[in-house]
């Protein structure tokens, strides 16, 4: 009787997890038309993580005495199946001084799960730059978790490439957490 109890309970986690796995793959969150709303963390960076605080993620960071911390969020719209356009605006604070900064980019999501990032990321604020407006190159690529039809936590290794030498020639390497909702 509890072979027969076993096997029955190991069927029905089986069929269950098929079934979850084909409903996960006709899932819409990354089809054509469909918008993903984005919070991310950012870690790493060192040093230079307080020159490169055009970011649109959640941070708080202290450097040599100083406390630099972040909050933003980002949008994208699926202009093809596991293609979005995304946008990002953030503000940060450089113990007492501001900044905005914004993205605008590029996701795709390499076989529907892989989520690769390309996209310009720039930066103005009061007596924090100076007469630069910095301007960064941001790399990223990593793997969405769908937790849920319509929920992803994506962990990704990102690299930001400053395009404004005058301001700095050094790049960050950053490592992200991301939590998006898809509709």
């Amino acid at each position: 009787m509890k072979k027969l109890l076993l096997m029955a309970a190991v069927a029905v986690f089986g069929f269950t997890n098929v079934n979850a796995q084909e409903d996960k793959e006709s899932s819409n969150a990354l089809t054509e038309g469909s918008w993903l709303v984005e919070a991310n963390t950012g870690f790493g960076g060192g040093a230079t993580s307080a020159a490169h605080r055009s970011n649109t993620s959640f941070g708080l960071t202290a450097v040599d005495g100083v406390t630099i911390w972040s909050i933003g969020g980002e949008a994208g719209y699926f202009i093809k199946d596991d293609l979005a356009l995304k946008v990002g605006l953030g503000y940060n604070d450089f113990d007492g001084a501001s900044t905005f900064t914004y993205k605008l980019g590029a996701k795709y999501y390499v076989a529907s799960q892989f989520p690769v990032q390309i996209d310009v990321t720039g930066a103005s604020g009061d007596d924090v730059f100076g007469e630069e407006s910095p301007l960064w190159l941001g790399i990223q690529g990593g793997y969405a978790w769908f937790v849920a039809d319509n929920i992803s936590i994506e962990p990704g290794l990102r690299y930001n490439l400053s395009l404004n030498e005058d301001f700095t020639d050094e790049g960050v390497l950053e490592l992200n957490i991301g939590f998006a909702l898809h509709f």
